[in-house]
């Protein structure tokens, strides 16, 4: 994946903010935010390890569980035209809609990016 640092198990999204000429780091799928700042990328991994543990060391001191917890529900809007597509796709192909969406976006998420 583009732009994506993996420390410890966590990932945190690297973009470069040219207004103050640094790196940024920003986990996500938290409880919380952490992120953190460096110009070169040894020096973005070494900060981002010490955000990292900060936010955990305060997680664990609060007693929250540092990732957040995803409920496998989420709502999407898209053009009616587009989900009468959809939904005659997943039915051509024998399957639910919901089936077909959690293949197509599983498949969208895991393919190689080349």
């Amino acid at each position: 994946m583009m732009n994506v640092m993996e420390i410890d198990g966590f990932r945190a999204i690297i973009k470069y903010d040219p207004e103050i000429e640094l790196f940024r780091g920003e986990f996500i799928a938290l409880n919380g935010g952490a992120d953190f700042y460096a110009e070169d990328i040894k020096s973005l991994k070494k900060e981002g390890a010490l955000s990292l543990k900060t936010f955990l060391d305060m997680c664990k001191e609060d007693g929250v569980e540092p990732r957040k917890i995803y409920s496998g529900k989420f709502n999407v809007r898209v053009p009616s035209t587009l989900h009468e597509e959809i939904a005659n796709v997943a039915a051509a192909n024998g399957k639910s809609l919901n089936q077909w969406l959690i293949e197509t976006l599983d498949h969208a998420t895991h393919a190689d990016p080349k």
